[in-house]
């Protein structure tokens, strides 16, 4: 099939630009190597909203960042993905830390930053009791936030897909050409022909712009560990808490998460792509640099549920680029391929107002002056369907519910209190769940204390029903070599 465009990689770039293509009636095509959506970088980061002061304001990192966070609340109402505004704090230690937090603020009222304030030490005690006492001051930007990200790239492919896009997941790009003013990629599923190609393939943006132009930027990949405590010590801090910046970055930070953990971590050390192991070296490191700020912290490392990485993807200046650090977001040398690359932090923060750049001020622009007629999608529908959360109802609501649909009665993950009827629901959307991985990012089950200890049989056995499949076939994150169960024990 040939379509308008072709967007390579469906992780929170992809995805939030495939739902705008979607306002439109083109036929747009979102393209993932893996088996489900957003399991790479948007699978394993911080999940903070950045309130937008500490990007430099003639960056597009600075252009896009308070724009973005500002467009939170709406996008997330409308995909029905969890969101709150916790503020955030940059902390300072001592007097030449306090002039860093000035000129933060500064920067923070050139890029548009809303209601920051500088707090002094008795301020930010009473605000967070748990910090270091030797904290003197601290940037206080109550706009900052944190949302789920596993679950905002589900939801917005599941948009995109109900508005007309179609998906294509398990397609591996290989070759790209261009011929006849139409570019044919060569996928491990067939070809795929395209007028337009947008390339937000992430860690591997550079390589897929490299099938077909010369190399112009270079990806290094960055990994970062990170520690996730239980719900029973989510309260340590109420904002998210971020170290004084230095030029390695933005420190270890002590945050809150949506779901009510508590978070630390990450550190950034180069690796190679697709690198996420941790080691009990930098994990120990992201102990001590925590404890610097929130020493309590100390006393909760029993607490922890789960350790994990991720990887970033930072533009470095090589002998064939200038490119160091921001964003690329531009038409290409290669015409009509457009690049999305370099997007690490805040690229989550930053993505409303970036795919709104992309639709209206590159891709509207390339489409016309192809003489493709563009015109808006009558049926576009910017809500999703609401997902039944079963332990946030009221006793009322909960017994009405299970009336219509006695599965929302069945508890299968009691850490989260996640039902059958929520993990169903998953499995049966758009873009919907088709491992045990899928419905965790989908609906939280085995996600708790147990980390799927006592749920993950359960949710196999729902699993491989509602997709009539056998129990065997059904792996933990369908990449081939996640499989759970190999055959009985017994006859």
């Amino acid at each position: 099939m040939t379509y308008d465009i072709a967007i390579i990689g469906a992780g929170v770039a992809g995805s939030y630009i495939a739902r705008e293509c979607s306002r439109y009636k083109l036929k747009t095509v979102l393209i993932d190597g893996e088996s489900d959506v957003g399991n790479q970088i948007s699978m394993a980061n911080s999940a903070i909203i950045h309130a937008g002061y500490d990007a430099p304001s003639d960056s597009l990192k600075g252009r896009f960042n308070a724009a973005g966070c500002l467009m939170y609340e709406k996008v997330c109402q409308d995909l029905d993905v969890p969101f709150k505004r916790c503020g955030s704090l940059v902390v300072a230690h001592d007097e030449f830390e306090m002039l860093t937090l000035h000129d933060l603020y500064q920067n923070g009222l050139r890029n548009g930053v809303p209601g920051m304030q500088i707090l002094f030490q008795e301020e930010v005690h009473k605000l967070e009791p748990n910090l270091a006492d030797d904290i003197c001051g601290a940037l206080y930007a109550p706009v900052a936030g944190v949302v789920s990200p596993f679950e905002m790239v589900a939801k917005l492919a599941e948009n995109a897909v109900d508005n007309g896009v179609e998906l294509k997941l398990d397609t591996i790009v290989e070759s790209i050409e261009s011929n006849d003013g139409y570019f044919t990629l060569g996928t491990n599923n067939g070809e795929i022909k395209s007028k337009i190609i947008v390339n937000a393939a992430g860690l591997y943006a550079d390589d897929v712009y490299e099938l077909i132009g010369e190399p112009y930027f270079e990806l290094l990949a960055r990994k970062g560990q990170y520690f996730i405590f239980d719900k029973e010590v989510g309260d340590t801090v109420e904002n998210v808490i971020f170290p004084c910046p230095s030029k390695k970055g933005k420190g270890i930070l002590v945050s809150p998460t949506v779901h009510g953990n508590l978070l630390i971590g990450p550190d950034a050390n180069p690796t190679e792509k697709g690198d996420i192991s941790t080691t009990q070296n930098e994990l120990n490191f992201i102990k001590e640099a925590a404890l610097k700020n929130v020493p309590k912290v100390g006393t909760m490392f029993g607490k922890i549920i789960r350790n994990y990485a991720g990887t970033r993807n930072t533009p470095i200046k090589t002998e064939f680029t200038t490119t160091d650090g921001d964003f690329i977001i531009e038409e290409s040398p290669v015409k009509n391929l457009i690049n999305v690359a370099g997007y690490e932090s805040p690229g989550l923060t930053s993505i409303p107002a970036v795919s709104y750049y992309v639709m209206n001020d590159i891709l509207l622009p390339i489409l016309e002056r192809e003489g493709i007629k563009v015109e808006e999608n009558p049926d576009f529908n910017p809500k999703n369907k609401k997902h039944i959360y079963f332990k946030d109802l009221s006793e009322e609501e909960k017994i009405e519910v299970i009336k219509e649909n006695p599965k929302y009665g069945k508890v299968i993950c009691r850490c989260e209190t996640i039902t059958e009827g929520e993990i169903v629901d998953t499995i049966h959307r758009s873009a919907g769940a088709k491992s045990v991985k899928g419905v965790k990012k989908r609906c939280r089950a085995g996600m708790g204390r147990c980390q799927g200890g006592f749920c993950s049989p359960r949710v196999v056995e729902i699993i491989a029903r509602e997709l009539n499949i056998p129990v065997e076939e059904v792996n933990y994150d369908l990449n081939g070599k996640s499989y759970i169960l190999t055959g009985e024990t017994k006859k």
